[in-house]
Formats: C-alpha cells, structure tokens, sequence
C-alpha cells in the first residue's frame, strides 16, 4: 500500500513561486493528473513526487505498507517516463532493456523479448537509439517505465510525440499493466493523456 502526502508544500526558484501552499495526499492505486500550461510548474511538482527535487518549504512523506520510506530510497517504488529523459542512445533495444531490468525488473517476470514485442517497434532490435524516432524512443520510455515491477508510475506529458496508433497503444499499455498502480500524469490539458484519471490538480490553483 502506497501513500504520499504533501503538506504546505511550496517550490521556490529564486524570488519566484512555482507552487505555495499545497495539500495533497495520495492513496493506494489512485490515478491523479496534475494540469497546467507549459512552464507552470506541473513537472517541477512531478518530480518533487518523484524524490529528484526537494521542497523550498513544506514536508514531502512516503510510505509503502504503513512504513516510512526515506526518500533516498523511495527511487526503488517509482518509474518515470518524460520526453526530456534521455536515453544512452550508443545502446540498442536489447542493450538498454538488459541494462534496465538489471536495477529495475519488469512486472509479470516479462522476459526482454516480450517487453520488445509489446513496444510494436518493429524490427529495430539491433538499431542503436539514436537513429530512433523521436515516436519509438517515447514508445521505449513508456514502456520501461509503465512495465516495470513498481507500485508508482509517474509519466509526463506521455503523448508527446507519439501519433493516433500510439496514442491507442498508451490507452492499452496503461489498461493491461498499470491498473493496479498509483499513477500520477502531468498533462497540459489533454484528456487523452488523462483519461483514466478520476481526479486532477490544477497547478495554478496553487500559485502565490
């Protein structure tokens, strides 16, 4: 059982408020989107979430089956996918997901050949990433991220880059392997991206 609680939470840059003054608590398995224009602070919030940032006033807890989790170990419960996540692009498909699955394992006892079947990339396992698409590396980071064996799911903006085919794609990974998840999405006001939501935070709701 997961849990996340924010409390008068704000972030800070320079003389600028990104958030002040936010209360949120996060069940087992909810589905949250956080909303916001570009630049509102929605993936600053995420990745607060996420253990990467730290608040500018507020507290940040975490916990997994009513224990504390310190939260330089809370990167064992999440994965997290982002368009501006880079991938070691020298790698190819095969490389990245041994790498990968070495530190974070994916759900089910999915074998590597599996997981490169679900991606629907066709044949591109012996392609190196960086001569991918900026589609098929999204199809690549959702997939690592939403097949891993972790209780979390934190995605940004998950559609980006990604055309009609894989918007269905996304629709079916989530539905298949993430129901039982606590799923968090930033979105700039997409509902496909947000469809499974039931609740969403607007982040200017929260601006000082």
């Amino acid at each position: 059982m997961i849990q996340i609680q924010l409390q008068s939470a704000g972030k800070q840059f320079q003389k600028q408020w990104v958030f002040r003054n936010l209360e949120l608590h996060i069940q087992d398995a909810e589905k949250i989107a956080i909303i916001g224009l570009n630049g509102s602070g929605k993936s600053t919030l995420l990745q607060i979430i996420s253990g990467f940032q730290s608040l500018s006033e507020g507290t940040i807890q975490f916990s997994f089956d009513g224990k504390t989790v310190p939260i330089d170990q809370w990167y064992h419960q999440i994965a997290y996918a982002a368009p501006y996540i880079d991938l070691p692009e020298e790698y190819n498909i095969k490389e990245l997901l041994s790498f990968y699955s070495s530190f974070k394992p994916f759900q089910n006892k999915l074998g590597i050949p599996e997981v490169i079947e679900i991606m629907q990339l066709g044949n591109s396992n012996n392609k190196a990433i960086k001569h991918f698409s900026s589609g098929m590396k999204q199809r690549l980071k959702l997939s690592m991220a939403i097949l891993s064996n972790t209780p979390v799911l934190l995605l940004d903006e998950p559609l980006s880059n990604l055309d009609k085919n894989g918007h269905l794609w996304y629709h079916t990974l989530i539905e298949e392997y993430a129901k039982q998840k606590t799923i968090i999405v930033c979105s700039n006001h997409i509902e496909e991206e947000i469809i499974f939501c039931t609740s969403k935070i607007d982040i200017h709701n929260f601006k000082s």
